[in-house]
């Protein structure tokens, strides 16, 4: 990627207690692949890819736009997505979670910045290149939503890190 683009991404970032905590479980279950680091945990609100780096003071301004409900989020679900993905995902989706999605993807729309035309669904990766999965069941992993990131993914000798850009409150319900 040139230096002229910037890998970006809206996610809500997985807070430190919480990470530690399904890490620790991940690891007691033996998950194989590649395990995501615990600094990285997040659940993506969309996936900007490539973006040219004089667009980002407009889409921090953007992110500075959107007036949503905190909510809380719990991840109760084992599964695995696409090839090899193992994830946590919530059995039921909280309306705030989709009107936060619902008014990022307007609004990235109206800048012109083209999302995944597949729809939203949230997980939370644990392991990437898995071949199996454990078949027990996940604990409830919960955390109040109270913000949202603009991510920065950066390839470096010492794997993929995530840089927080910009972080919006998100409004007590």
């Amino acid at each position: 990627m040139s230096e002229e683009n910037l890998r970006l991404f809206f996610a809500l970032p997985c807070p430190p207690e919480q990470a530690a905590a399904i890490c620790a479980w991940r690891d007691d279950q033996a998950i194989d692949g590649r395990a995501v680091p615990r600094d990285n945990l997040h659940l993506t609100l969309a996936f900007l890819g490539a973006q040219p780096k004089d667009h980002l003071d407009a889409l921090l301004q953007m992110a500075a736009t959107v007036q949503t409900d905190s909510f809380s989020l719990t991840l109760d679900r084992l599964t695995t997505i696409g090839k090899g993905f193992i994830c946590l995902q919530p059995s039921n989706t909280n309306p705030a979670l989709l009107q936060l999605v619902e008014a990022l993807s307007e609004r990235l729309a109206a800048l012109g910045v083209i999302l995944d035309c597949r729809p939203f669904l949230p997980h939370l990766t644990l392991s990437r290149q898995a071949r199996s999965r454990p078949q027990q069941p996940a604990p409830d992993f919960s955390w109040h939503v109270d913000r949202f990131v603009l991510y920065r993914s950066r390839n470096t000798e010492d794997g993929v890190h995530y840089d927080e850009l910009g972080s919006w409150p998100l409004a007590a319900p």
